[in-house]
């Protein structure tokens, strides 16, 4: 499908993983990340959350993208009520997935889609992701390649972590990090993108 947009599209990100899907939707954009510090967000609920800090996000590349379109998220992993942060050392990699072993967690998506005019429509995405058992020795084995250490929850889904997972209920890609068709379906109801 080919689409069209009259709009500079600048992806609020530094992760690859968001950059190739949303690369998937065939239009230009640029990839502007932004350097502000999320652990200064402070929020009642998890979806308050993961919306303050991807709004926190995207208003700070918009400031450094003064008449584009700024689209922004943030992802996290929710497991009892606790925010599953990225691991910080390998004990913490090791609780996050003993903890999701054989359990359901949820995984939210909050994006921001800041216009040229400044006005901010934002949206969560939720997916429901259950594990299977994990042995002590599959997460060690797991941990030994490096990937937790740079996603949320400490596992990627589309990597090797995809071997940890029984089923989902919803969004495959949310849990990637981009919920893209919703974000597809919101970018066309604003006309920025065109068939």
């Amino acid at each position: 499908m080919n689409f069209k947009t009259n709009q500079h599209l600048v992806l609020a990100s530094a992760s690859p993983r968001r950059k190739e899907l949303f690369s998937k939707l065939g239009v230009p954009f640029e990839v502007i990340a932004s350097d502000v510090e999320e652990t200064s967000v402070q929020a009642k609920t998890m979806d308050e959350y993961v919306q303050e800090v991807a709004l926190l996000k995207a208003r700070d590349v918009a400031t450094k993208g003064k008449g584009k379109t700024i689209i922004g998220a943030d992802t996290v992993v929710v497991f009892e009520d606790t925010l599953l942060h990225k691991p910080k050392d390998k004990e913490e990699a090791i609780s996050h997935l003993t903890r999701l072993s054989e359990n359901a967690h949820q995984v939210m998506t909050a994006v921001v889609i800041i216009q040229p005019d400044g006005r901010e429509d934002v949206f969560v995405e939720k997916t429901k992701v259950f594990f299977k058992k994990l042995k002590r020795e599959l997460i060690e084995s797991y941990i030994e390649t490096g990937d937790p250490f740079d996603k949320a929850g400490g596992y990627g889904i589309q990597t090797d972590g995809v071997l940890f997972v029984d089923h989902i209920v919803g969004d495959y890609n949310n849990v990637v990090g981009l919920p893209l068709a919703s974000l597809f379906e919101k970018l066309l109801a604003l006309n920025i993108l065109k068939l």
